[in-house]
């Protein structure tokens, strides 16, 4: 038997805003697994990417050193978890400083904590948390499902190879709907 944890990650008004051709139902879908995870008593985990004032964390990452100054940080606006599936009184916000759920955050004390062994992995981007998170839980050897199509990518054919070739030799790979139904 496994415990689940539904990790819904980087969706984040910043990220959300800024992610081209996002499909315009993708809020209120994730949120649907969200509800779901909720009602079955899988936790939910919110992953976010965030900054001290001035960023110390990034002078040294060619990703994040580009960032102006502010952003993803507490006085941040666009840091702020989106509202279609912002946490709950009780659920675990952990707070990341690279593109892995796990890098710079406590993530994988808080999973053992709580005896997750399996994780559902939602978020955006694809190509950007997702992958880096899939691939350090498969080598911390956690049981892995990514709901397709509750991750999303700037690059709709990335998003394709990697849910549809790269995802499946190391998790299930399935939809929210049918996520869902198998909570049942």
């Amino acid at each position: 038997m496994t415990n689940s944890a539904l990790l819904v990650m980087d969706v984040q008004k910043g990220i959300v805003d800024r992610v081209p051709d996002l499909d315009p139902d993708y809020t209120s879908r994730l949120a649907r697994a969200v509800t779901a995870a909720r009602t079955a008593g899988v936790p939910v985990v919110h992953v976010v990417i965030g900054f001290r004032p001035g960023h110390p964390e990034t002078r040294s990452s060619q990703v994040f050193s580009a960032l102006p100054d502010g952003a993803f940080t507490d006085d941040d606006p666009g840091a702020a978890i989106h509202p279609d599936v912002a946490p709950r009184p009780g659920e675990s916000v952990v707070t990341k400083k690279r593109v892995s759920a796990f890098a710079g955050s406590d993530l994988d004390l808080v999973l053992r904590g709580g005896g997750i062994d399996r994780l559902v992995l939602t978020g955006l981007a694809t190509s950007g948390v997702v992958l880096s998170t899939l691939r350090q839980a498969a080598d911390l050897d956690f049981r892995l499902t990514v709901l397709s199509d509750g991750c999303g990518d700037a690059d709709a054919e990335v998003h394709r190879v990697l849910t549809e070739k790269v995802f499946p030799r190391q998790a299930e790979v399935t939809t929210v709907d049918a996520w869902i139904s198998g909570l049942g």
